[in-house]
């Protein structure tokens, strides 16, 4: 199962709200652009050590991989200074464990993950160039997990997926450089359910450049 790559879909982020007289006019419109940074997961060990224990397993150990590279392509429509839509296309990356059980053997797994997102965001204009959001939506995820046994594990189910809404949020800061081009730094956190029942939380730490389309009067 595969999410169509939308990089036409709507997506995430702000821009800045320009308190100057001369902004004013450009208080609304279109906008979009792509950020890329950090993501970090929140494994559940203990969820893994339950199913490894349902099997008839001790966990003796578990190693994460918890960090990747994720990015979002966005756009978003601008409804006034304090406030926008924005949609987007998210990749938060691949992440993954590794069970050392007894009897002996190991459990390998891995999640990729990807989706789309809906946000409403409020904006605080700070200056002229520099602006805060804050934002909270829903994101709809697909879960692609991948699991691998040795010695007296042996997995049933090698490639269950998952599609899923749940709850997303974030806040950030936005620079303009002029009245087309800004950039914004801003963190977030999607929650996550995967196709083995685990529930988490998925950290992204992301910069990314904004542009603003032409208002035609």
């Amino acid at each position: 199962m595969k999410l169509a790559r939308a990089s036409q879909t709507l997506g995430l982020v702000v821009l800045a709200a320009i308190a100057s007289p001369y902004a004013v006019a450009d208080d609304t419109g279109w906008y979009g652009g792509v950020n890329i940074g950090q993501s970090k997961a929140k494994i559940d060990d203990a969820h893994i050590t339950s199913n490894l224990l349902g099997g008839g397993f001790a966990t003796s150990s578990i190693s994460n991989d918890d960090s990747d590279t994720g990015y979002k392509l966005f756009a978003g429509y601008k409804y006034n200074k304090n406030f926008a839509v924005e949609g987007g296309y998210f990749d938060l990356g691949q992440f993954g464990f590794t069970a050392t059980t007894v009897p002996a053997g190991t459990l390998n797994g891995n999640l990729k993950l990807k989706g789309l997102n809906l946000d409403a965001v409020g904006i605080l204009p700070i200056n002229e160039k520099f602006s805060a959001f804050g934002r909270v939506g829903m994101n709809y995820a697909e879960s692609k997990d991948s699991f691998s046994g040795s010695g007296a594990v042996n997995v049933l189910n090698p490639n269950p997926s998952k599609r899923e809404a749940n709850l997303k949020f974030g806040a950030g800061l936005q620079y303009d450089f002029n009245q087309s081009i800004g950039m914004r730094a801003e963190a977030e956190r999607y929650r996550i359910n995967d196709a083995v029942g685990s529930k988490g939380d998925i950290d992204v730490l992301s910069v990314g450049m904004v542009y603003r389309f032409p208002v035609k009067h």
